[in-house]
């Protein structure tokens, strides 16, 4: 059964997993719905770049979503490691796995070809000790057959299901898709997560340059916290590369942290996707995390996924 204590905890740890965020002359336009300074490198500059045009394409981009939608569409193998470390820093348990999804009468499903367990990963039911386990495990694992899934964005984050878990993934999806959202039932977040409205974005710098990202040109969108803002904010540092061509996302490196009297977290995430076909696929997810939540143990947990198709 989910308590509201770990609902919450999942959600908050799927928030840092997949978080969108808003992402050297200043530049301000009084009609733009974001109407905050975004600084840009002497490139974007001298190509003529509309700023309000880019802000508009990235607060409503779907190609993230439908990218890991799309993947539970596909067979493919990977290589899972996790890690799970004591307060001086030491390993206290571990699983390193092989796993292949296959598509059997349009369900997919999880077979582990190889896996390695150190440490009292799991109980001796053979449940999951550590709920990032089981987080993870729920992301990328299918261990029964899942069936009538399509990667199909429009309309999707608006279906609700049944009970905690599908009230908890309704929030998750506002949280981590539709950007700037302010999502309710989260306690003591505030509005912090809606990044793009007046109040949270002043407390930070906006920055687009154009650089070259493993071969591809791309526009890079990153935002930080103001001087003094620090410690008042979720986000560390968000930076998202968006490919120039046709403005798909390639990577997403972004850190958070955030406290409260009931919980706290500290992560940090790497998210590599490439396009296959003419689609767009997650192919590296790396997590680095330090969360504690009232009445349940610190977790500190390492993760790496890498995928091929």
């Amino acid at each position: 059964m989910i308590t509201n204590g770990r609902r919450y905890t999942l959600i908050i740890l799927l928030f840092s997993l997949f978080s969108f965020e808003a992402g050297k002359c200043q530049v301000r336009d009084a009609s733009s719905i974001f109407s905050q300074p975004v600084q840009l490198d002497s490139f974007v500059i001298s190509n003529g770049f509309d700023v309000n045009a880019f802000i508009a394409r990235v607060r409503v981009d779907s190609t993230f979503y439908k990218a890991f939608k799309s993947m539970r569409l596909i067979p493919y193998t990977a290589a899972n490691n996790i890690l799970v470390f004591g307060k001086i820093g030491d390993t206290i348990a571990s699983m390193h796995s092989k796993t292949r999804q296959k598509i059997v009468d349009g369900c997919r499903i999880t077979v582990t070809d190889e896996e390695q367990i150190a440490g009292d990963f799991y109980r001796r039911k053979g449940n999951y000790k550590y709920y990032t386990a089981e987080l993870f495990a729920h992301l990328f694992f299918a261990p029964e057959p899942r069936c009538n899934e399509k990667d199909i964005v429009a309309g999707s984050l608006e279906v609700k299901g049944e009970g905690p878990m599908a009230k908890s993934e309704y929030q998750l999806k506002h949280l981590i898709f539709n950007p700037g959202s302010k999502v309710e039932g989260i306690p003591f977040m505030g509005a912090r997560e809606s990044i793009f409205n007046p109040e949270e974005a002043e407390k930070y710098d906006f920055k687009i340059a154009r650089e070259n990202f493993e071969g591809f040109s791309c526009y890079v969108f990153r935002i930080t916290p103001k001087p003094g803002y620090e410690h008042k904010v979720i986000y560390n540092e968000l930076t998202t590369w968006f490919r120039v061509k046709d403005y798909t996302i390639v990577a997403r490196n972004y850190s958070l942290s955030y406290h409260t009297m009931v919980y706290d977290f500290d992560v940090n995430m790497k998210v590599r996707t490439s396009q296959i076909g003419n689609k767009l696929y997650p192919t590296f997810i790396s997590y680095d995390g330090n969360w504690h939540i009232f009445s349940q143990k610190r977790e500190r947990v390492k993760f790496t996924v890498v995928i091929n198709y």
